[in-house]
């Protein structure tokens, strides 16, 4: 099945036959196997893991060199995402290069007007299935300098966090993790993963403070990846930073799993990554590890704690945030 982006391209396949085909963005289907059958050749650039995972033609990194008759971009719901990709697509890409841009109205493609009309030339070309789709031809090449789009900021503990664009809590530590931290008063030992890193503030923290912990970072976003390593290296600390959709790299036994985990796919709400999360922490635990998490006190995480423990702890909330704690 593919996705409404999909579709509406799958009624160009004329225009795409033939060509070299570059696909970036929030791509997250089968059709570049479609296209295949028709294109010169097709590549696709993600900074998703938990869709590039196991696809050979499918280059997972946060910078990225090469070119195409025709690039394909998958518009996301996050604009400073979108920003750092397409400036750094184009800034490579020679004048007349062609460009589709495709996304769902809701996720604000229209705005690729904005962003793109200084650069060349734009123009809307079809609509269907609540998508936009947008032809553009460059004619003035963006400049492109990875150390601007750089986000620092100092949450707490004399921490230094560093971020790229796309990240969660990129410019300021968000009130639910806040909430977490204020957990941890008492020491820690032995292994700690931190699920979902994000700029690895979680993490660097707990090591900040307890110093002799093995920590593993973990998460599905290459710019997350890049932050939290960046994070732990500015602040001289040490820890494993590792590409994972939940535990689908994890090997290992914790003493603790700690997450503020995502409950936002796309523009959607979705509980995937939770529900797995949730339900098989008991493998990577060990006997007396703990499970700790935050979330928005509306989602029914209580129901699969106690569904897969047994029971669960509320260590602390606010209007708007609950942080839970079960043992294995």
């Amino acid at each position: 099945m593919i996705s409404l982006e999909s579709q509406v391209l799958e009624r160009h396949l004329a225009f795409l036959a033939g060509k070299s085909l570059l696909i970036a963005g929030g791509m997250h289907d089968d059709f570049p196997a479609q296209l295949a059958r028709s294109a010169q050749s097709v590549r696709i650039w993600s900074c998703y893991f938990d869709y590039a995972d196991g696809k050979s033609a499918v280059d997972f990194s946060v910078f990225f060199s090469g070119q195409a008759d025709l690039l394909i971009y998958y518009w996301t719901k996050n604009k400073q995402e979108v920003n750092f990709q397409l400036m750094q697509l184009l800034a490579q890409a020679p004048q007349g290069q062609e460009m589709l841009i495709i996304g769902e109205n809701r996720c604000g493609v229209r705005s690729a007007e904005t962003l793109l009309t200084p650069y060349g030339e734009i123009a809307k070309i079809d609509g269907a299935r609540r998508c936009g789709l947008y032809h553009f031809s460059l004619q003035n090449r963006p400049h492109f300098a990875a150390d601007h789009y750089w986000k620092t900021y100092r949450p707490l503990d004399n921490l230094t966090v560093y971020s790229l664009p796309g990240v969660f809590s990129a410019n300021e530590l968000d009130a639910g993790t806040a909430l977490l931290l204020s957990t941890f008063d008492e020491p820690i030992r032995g292994n700690v993963l931190d699920l979902g890193c994000g700029a690895g503030v979680i993490g660097s923290y707990i090591k900040r403070r307890n110093p002799q912990i093995n920590l593993t970072m973990t998460d599905i976003h290459a710019m997350a990846l890049a932050s939290a390593e960046r994070t732990l290296t500015a602040n001289q600390l040490q820890g494993k930073v590792i590409a994972s959709d939940v535990f689908s790299r994890i090997s290992d036994k914790f003493e603790l799993i700690i997450s503020n985990p995502p409950f936002h796919d796309g523009i959607d709400t979705a509980y995937r990554a939770v529900e797995t999360l949730i339900r098989q922490a008991k493998w990577h635990l060990t006997p007396g590890g703990e499970l700790r998490l935050v979330a928005n006190a509306f989602l029914p995480y209580p129901d699969l704690l106690d569904q897969h423990f047994g029971r669960h702890q509320v260590l602390a909330k606010t209007g708007k945030f609950k942080v839970y704690s079960v043992r294995n």
